[in-house]
């Protein structure tokens, strides 16, 4: 399988201001992501997620170190032959209408299809925004704004997408909108490299998913090693007028609480002991928790 990003002991540092030391933003991060993989980015605020990103698009240069689109210098233009970014705040021409937007950008990427404006429209139906295509974006809400950008990026019918934070600005509606949009471009075999505080989502369509932290990768994981990693924890949801043990109320007479597998059976009998219902047993399978985990196993981990 070709390798659709490839980095290697990437480094960024920015200069301090007042003669101190150098602040380095990304450390020696290497990664490589096949083509048709879509892997998710997480980590903190300032860990160098947008960072590596705008050294993939060009937008920055690399102190040190290596990156490659498609076997191409990230450097050169060619790379970004087939690319389809959008950055965590999208800036666009607020003068311009969805439409418009969306053409030009087809036309600065030489995308041919038979019916331009038809194609084009259909990806601002796909998003929500036919309606307003012959509207000027200066009226637009950051959601709206942000699903022009996406379309933007979809329209031009890219081979790798790299998006940083994709759902944010977004409605509960808009994002599940979105996420569905992006399975189906990987589903067609489209790369995809994405940022996301969205932990849920990224569980959710990732097939790998990497762990930045103060810049430096943490860990590389799948969904398929959390679940082996957390194997031996449940949660039990369930019925009572009154919480049984250490619980957590999810809305009124409905709890939920964690238990280790050689606990399992004795908590069951408690809650049902107590007057309690049991709903439904399963696996703890949380990306959340592996996050927490790692950033806490980390020599940074304290701070």
């Amino acid at each position: 399988m070709n390798t659709a990003i490839s980095i290697e002991n990437l480094c960024k540092t920015y200069p301090r201001s007042w003669g101190g030391a150098p602040t380095p933003a990304v450390n020696d991060v290497s990664l490589s992501i096949s083509e048709g993989e879509t892997f998710g980015f997480i980590g903190p605020n300032g860990a160098g997620k947008s960072t590596t990103i705008k050294i993939l698009t060009g937008v920055l240069r690399a102190s040190s170190g290596r990156a490659e689109l498609f076997g191409r210098d990230v450097a050169l233009p060619a790379a970004r032959t087939g690319l389809g970014y959008v950055p965590e705040n999208p800036s666009v021409y607020d003068f311009l209408t969805p439409l418009e937007i969306l053409r030009m950008g087809m036309h600065l990427h030489r995308t041919r299809v038979d019916d331009e404006t038809r194609h084009c429209l259909g990806w601002l139906d796909r998003f929500g925004l036919a309606h307003v295509a012959n509207k000027t974006v200066r009226s637009f809400s950051k959601g709206m704004t942000q699903r022009v950008a996406l379309a933007h990026a979809l329209a031009i019918k890219p081979r790798l997408l790299i998006l940083d934070e994709p759902l944010s600005g977004l409605d509960p509606v808009g994002r599940k909108d979105v996420v569905d949009i992006l399975d189906e471009f990987r589903r067609g075999g489209g790369t995809l490299f994405f940022s996301s505080h969205v932990l849920h989502d990224v569980e959710a369509i990732a097939d790998r998913f990497g762990l930045i932290h103060r810049g430096k990768l943490l860990t590389i994981r799948s969904p398929q090693e959390i679940v082996a990693d957390q194997a031996d924890r449940y949660v039990v949801r369930y019925r009572a007028s009154a919480p049984v043990v250490a619980s957590e109320e999810l809305r009124s007479g409905v709890y939920v609480l964690e238990a280790g597998a050689a606990d399992l059976a004795a908590v069951i009998a408690t809650v049902q002991a107590s007057g309690g219902t049991v709903q439904d047993v399963h696996p703890k399978v949380s990306l959340e928790t592996v996050f927490f985990r790692t950033i806490a196993a980390s020599p940074d981990g304290d701070a």
